[in-house]
C-alpha cells in the first residue's frame, strides 16, 4: 500500500523513528528480517536491482542533490512503495551516520544466500571468497571491488559481520545489490569449490609464489582471510591442493588492508583475462 504522510514526522521519540534506529543493530535486523538502505546512490541501485524495498523515508532539508532525490521519490511512488517525510532531527536519529543525504529505505532480507543459488559461468568464473572479515567497511569495499573487477560472485564464509550491516551497504556503494553473494561456512565453501573444479588461490604471506605468478584465466577463486588472523588452516592444508599466493611487501608493514589486497589480486586476474597472458 502506498502511504504518503502530508505532515512529516518530527519527533525523535516517534515509534517509527525508533524502529528505524533499532535496525542499525544486527539483533533487530535478524529478528525482523529487515535492513536499512541509506543514500541516493544505494537506494537507486537497490531499486534497479529489484530489491524488496518496503518503505522509504525522506527529509528535503538534507537533500544534497534535490533534482535526483525528487526523481527517486517519484520512482518510489510509482513502484507503490510506502513513502514518509520526516524532519531533520528525526532523520538524524534514524540514520546515526555522518554525510546524510535525506533518503533512507527499509528493505526485506532475502530468505537465504545459499551456495547452490549461485549461477556461475562454466569455464570462466571468477569468485572472491572472504573468510571471517571483521570490519563492515572492509567487507563493503570488497563487494565494491569485486563488482568493479567483474567477479561472478562473492562468498562470505564464517562471517563475523553480516552483509546487511548499514556500513557494509554504504562502503559497497550498493554493489551488494548487484553482486551474486553466498553466505556459508568455510567447510561448505571448500566442498563447493572442489565440486565445481574451481582453481583455488589462497592468499598467505608464507607463500614464495607471488600473486602475478599464477594463471587466473580459467575458473578461479581468490581467498582472503581476516584482517587479524589471515586464513584459517582449512585453506592452507596441502591435501586440498590449493595454490598459495602472496603479495610482496618492501616496507616495514607486515600486512595490507584486506580490501586493498583483494583489489590487487582481482585486477591481476582481470588483466590476464583481458590480455590473455
Amino acid at each position: 500500500m502506498n502511504t504518503y504522510l502530508e505532515s512529516p514526522i518530527t519527533s525523535r521519540q516517534n515509534p517509527r523513528i525508533q524502529a528505524l534506529a533499532n535496525l542499525r543493530e544486527r539483533r533487530e535486523r535478524d529478528s525482523q528480517k529487515k535492513y536499512l538502505i541509506e543514500g541516493l546512490r544505494e537506494l537507486s541501485r537497490a531499486l534497479s536491482c529489484g530489491m524488496n524495498i518496503l518503505e522509504v523515508y525522506f527529509c528535503p532539508a538534507l537533500f544534497k542533490n534535490t533534482p535526483d532525490a525528487q526523481l527517486m521519490l517519484q520512482l518510489v511512488k510509482q513502484g507503490g512503495i510506502s513513502l514518509c517525510e520526516i524532519g531533520k532531527s528525526a532523520f538524524e536519529k534514524a540514520s546515526g551516520r555522518e554525510g546524510m543525504d535525506g533518503l533512507l529505505g527499509v528493505a526485506a532480507m532475502r530468505d537465504r544466500h545459499g551456495l547452490d543459488e549461485l549461477q556461475l559461468p562454466p569455464m570462466s568464473a571468477l569468485i572472491l571468497v572472504v573468510e571471517a572479515v571483521e570490519k563492515p567497511g572492509n567487507l563493503g569495499a570488497l563487494f565494491r571491488v569485486a563488482d568493479s573487477a567483474g567477479c561472478s560472485a562473492l562468498i562470505c564464509c564464517d562471517a563475523v559481520v553480516d552483509i546487511y550491516n548499514p556500513s557494509v551497504i554504504r562502503a559497497s556503494q550498493g554493489a551488494l545489490f548487484s553482486m551474486q553473494c553466498a553466505v556459508a561456512t568455510t567447510q561448505e565453501t571448500i566442498r563447493f569449490l572442489l565440486s565445481k573444479k574451481i582453481k583455488v588461490f589462497a592468499t598467505t604471506p608464507d607463500s614464495t609464489k607471488q600473486y602475478w605468478d599464477v594463471d587466473y584465466k580459467q575458473s578461479a577463486a581468490i581467498i582472503l582471510g581476516s584482517e587479524k588472523e589471515g586464513l584459517s588452516k582449512l585453506w592452507l592444508t596441502e591435501h586440498h591442493g590449493f595454490e598459495r599466493i602472496s603479495i610482496p611487501q618492501e616496507g616495514s608493514s607486515d600486512s595490507l588492508n584486506v580490501g586493498i589486497a583483494g583489489a590487487i589480486c582481482l585486477y591481476e586476474a582481470l588483466r590476464q583475462r583481458r590480455l590473455g597472458n
